[in-house]
């Protein structure tokens, strides 16, 4: 969760219902439907969106995360330990922040973090309380887009493009399926695999999180599109070769847990 000057629109209770509904599709937002002003709002994950209770929460950070341009944060309260996620910022553990204009949102799914929160309140950070580390956003629902972002993160792109990228070279060449297929003997051992970019996610967890895919495997398989994490510089659409580690069944803590990736991979085109 980041601390940045961001306003909240008025509809934003409802729009954030409408967004997270799209967020996972990447289609268009639905125009919102009109609802009672006491009714619950229900985000596509199941969770159930209130309304802020109150104008602000404030406490001690316990833990901090970053993700996909937002800052999580775990905060000591008056009233006990609690989530929330704001715009990214530099936020520390220790920090003493205040959330703005929070909304509890209940059972949220955030596949980039690949975890559910029982209860998370989205929010703005107050004046002072942390550095930004973006620029402000544009003036809108901001837990709406923050849902959304993150529900639709971490999964590969729903594409029917079709690519066709020839096995890296040498012994320790694999196609994406191969490495589904043996993943279990490979765990832990040095590979090569080349691949299209075909999502990027930069500088979360201090790493890129790229997505590659060669053709093979089949998105009924799920065994056709591979993450990889890199300190290296990438763009969307190159074709690339991956040098890095194994990594199966891999759980890095904050909910990032993974039955597939290759680790600190070295990139060449």
């Amino acid at each position: 969760m980041k601390a940045l000057p961001l306003r909240t629109a008025t509809a934003a209770p409802i729009l954030f219902a409408a967004l997270l509904a799209a967020g996972c599709s990447g289609k268009e937002a639905p125009q919102a439907p009109a609802t009672d002003a006491g009714a619950p709002l229900v985000g596509a994950h199941g969770g159930e969106a209130a309304a802020p209770a109150v104008p602000s929460i404030r406490g001690t950070v316990l833990e901090t995360m970053d993700a996909a341009g937002y800052t999580y944060l775990k905060l000591k309260t008056a009233e006990g330990e609690t989530w929330a996620a704001v715009n990214e910022a530099k936020v520390a553990v220790g920090d003493e922040v205040t959330v703005l204009q929070p909304m509890t949102m209940d059972g949220f799914e955030s596949k980039t973090l690949n975890r559910t929160f029982e209860r998370i309140v989205f929010g703005t950070l107050g004046p002072g309380t942390a550095a930004p580390a973006t620029a402000p956003g544009p003036a809108g629902p901001v837990p709406a887009a923050m849902a959304a972002a993150h529900a639709a993160a971490a999964d590969g792109p729903e594409t029917a493009e079709m690519i066709s990228v020839a096995k890296a070279e040498g012994p320790e060449g694999r196609t994406i399926a191969e490495l589904f297929a043996v993943r279990a003997a490979l765990a832990g051992k040095p590979v090569a695999v080349r691949g299209k970019v075909v999502k990027l996610n930069a500088g979360i967890m201090g790493k890129n999180w790229l997505h590659l895919r060669d053709g093979s495997g089949t998105a009924e398989g799920k065994d056709h599109d591979l993450t990889v994490t890199t300190q290296d510089a990438v763009s969307m659409g190159d074709v690339v070769v991956v040098k890095g580690t194994v990594g199966v069944d891999r759980d890095f803590g904050s909910g990032y847990t993974y039955s597939l990736l290759v680790e600190d991979a070295k990139v060449t085109k």
